[in-house]
């Protein structure tokens, strides 16, 4: 079990704790929902949860095969949804992966990354799209 402590700063605006680090972080409402934006807000760290999560499973993936993901990107586009609450409708996941990689491998690497806990843990009211750019890989 991790714990984390989220203690409110006022002005709509948090500041998290993970306890096993003592790592921080501030959450400020957007500008659309009466905040500052000056921080990720919550559904922001929900989008870049699911773009860390994807990323660090496609690294597991490749250094179980012997291989080092490189600098592989994740971008992330979160769109909100007014009906019927305030919620993420979608997130768009663009996942760009340098290299060499062979078909069975671009197959695995995507499972593990369709197969990340975030993404299993949304809500069927929010909508996931993952595409895969596999530029310089081989056969791409």
């Amino acid at each position: 079990m991790v714990q984390t402590d989220v203690v409110y700063q006022g002005g709509l605006r948090t500041q998290a704790q993970h306890g096993p680090s003592g790592a921080t972080l501030l959450t400020d409402a957007p500008v659309d929902n009466r905040g500052q934006g000056q921080a990720f807000s919550p559904t922001d760290l929900v989008a870049a949860a699911l773009g860390t999560c994807v990323l660090t499973l496609m690294g597991i993936t490749a250094l179980d095969r012997g291989r080092e993901l490189g600098e592989a990107r994740v971008q992330v586009q979160k769109l909100m949804k007014a009906e019927p609450t305030r919620h993420i409708g979608r997130l768009r996941v663009q996942i760009s992966v340098p290299g060499d990689w062979s078909e069975e491998e671009r197959g695995a690497l995507e499972s593990s990354a369709r197969g990340c806990p975030v993404a299993a843990s949304l809500g069927s009211s929010t909508q996931v799209e993952m595409s895969f750019d596999w530029t310089g890989a081989a056969g791409a």
